[in-house]
């Protein structure tokens, strides 16, 4: 195995067989002296939860890619962004971003998310033919996160296509000097744009996040302008690539399972706990990383200092040692879990936005298009990236739009 194995159409199509692969070989494989996978949930969680086991993205640049790329505007960038730091620096971090971002409330947001569903669907009521990625569930995250940071929604879907840019240098097989180079030319158009935004909210703060980060003060400390920056990104690229992804994921998912699809059309109360068992079989998230900060043992294995593990959170999602038919997509699953959203002091700060606004999605979807038949579409066409699985298109009738 090795780690263009991570970067080949037959993986980007369907990852699980080399998930499984990873898994038979054992708990922890290496790649390499300081180069580790494992596709084991408990192996996975209990790292997730050891303190010992830290986020260090420059580390993981160096092992990939060498010295030099660890300079590179992408990485530079993501090594700034809260979710890539350790405590205290973490801590300090998100405590103010967790004050900025639950000050509003989740009740205000699902309003929000069910206004912005309707008025998408109304765009393509009595339409032939609706590419529901472009229609639908790209324009929905970006909508709800542009509100939530007063940014022109008009201004979206470009940063929205500069964000999946710069995202694409998360996959764990490396990019090639073209994708890099784009990468990094999408990281410098976002910094340039949120580096304006906020000088100008300076003198006109709101309700918005981007003001609550000014604003947001612990312990008598305050976000430098370049955390403001960087964390203004992070906040737009996680509100809407993930969340675009697994709308589609979660349809894919019901399609593929017919019964499911009726059982749930027929009682939406069971919505939330779709979108959990959606997210475990088809999670857009694929991976992490952590590196070890001490020689560990967790159960029978020994981990060196330095080690970097990638965590194959879509593989672990379906490991047979921890879910009854892994494959299966069970939406009154008695063993649900999941690792979509990470976990120990990185767990995921969008978790409840997110399950906010894919359960308006698949609710909306389901009671204004009642007669969309899922499992007549033909075979998704997934997009061609590693870590942040998601559909490129997904065609549909009007289904009876209502």
């Amino acid at each position: 195995m090795k780690l263009s194995d991570f970067s080949s159409s037959a993986f980007f199509e369907n990852p699980y067989p080399v998930y499984e692969r990873v898994r038979e070989a054992g708990p922890l494989v290496y790649m390499g002296p300081t180069l580790a996978l494992t596709a084991s949930y408990a192996l996975v969680e209990a790292l997730l939860l050891d303190r010992r086991m830290v986020k260090q993205p420059i580390a993981t640049v160096r092992e990939r890619y060498g010295e030099m790329a660890t300079h590179e505007p992408v990485f530079e960038a993501f090594s700034k962004m809260f979710a890539s730091m350790n405590p205290p620096a973490h801590t300090r971090l998100r405590t103010l971003l967790t004050k900025a971002f639950t000050a509003r409330g989740l009740e205000p947001i699902e309003r929000l998310a069910q206004d912005v569903a309707d008025r998408l669907i109304d765009t393509f009521v009595g339409e032939a033919d609706v590419d529901l990625v472009e229609h639908f569930a790209m324009p929905f995250p970006i909508e709800i996160i542009c509100r939530l940071l007063d940014l022109p929604v008009g201004d979206g879907l470009t940063l929205g296509e500069a964000s999946s840019a710069m995202l694409d240098a998360l996959d764990v097989a490396p990019l090639t000097t073209l994708g890099l180079a784009r990468a990094n030319r999408a990281t410098q158009q976002l910094q340039e744009y949120f580096r304006t935004v906020v000088q100008a909210r300076r003198s006109r703060i709101g309700n918005d996040l981007i003001s609550a980060l000014i604003r947001a003060e612990a312990g008598g400390e305050v976000l430098t302008e370049d955390e403001i920056i960087s964390n203004a990104m992070l906040l737009f690229t996680a509100g809407h690539e993930t969340t675009s992804n697994m709308v589609c994921n979660a349809l894919v998912a019901l399609g593929r399972h017919p019964d499911q699809l009726s059982m749930l059309k027929s009682d939406l109360s069971l919505v939330p706990k779709a979108v959990d068992e959606c997210m475990r079989l088809e999670t857009s998230v694929q991976a992490i990383s952590r590196v070890a900060m001490e020689s560990l043992v967790v159960g029978d294995l020994h981990i060196s200092e330095g080690t970097i593990v990638f965590m194959l959170l879509g593989g672990a999602n379906r490991d047979p040692a921890r879910f009854s038919f892994p494959d299966r997509l069970d939406i009154r699953r008695a063993d649900a879990g999941k690792l979509s959203f990470g976990g120990g002091i990185h767990y995921c700060l969008g978790a409840r936005l997110a399950h906010t606004e894919l359960s308006v999605a698949l609710r909306a979807i389901l009671t204004r298009m009642p007669e969309l038949r899922l499992e007549d579409r033909s075979p998704p066409i997934w997009k061609q990236r590693g870590n942040l699985r998601g559909v490129e298109k997904f065609p549909v009738g009007p289904g009876r739009i209502r």
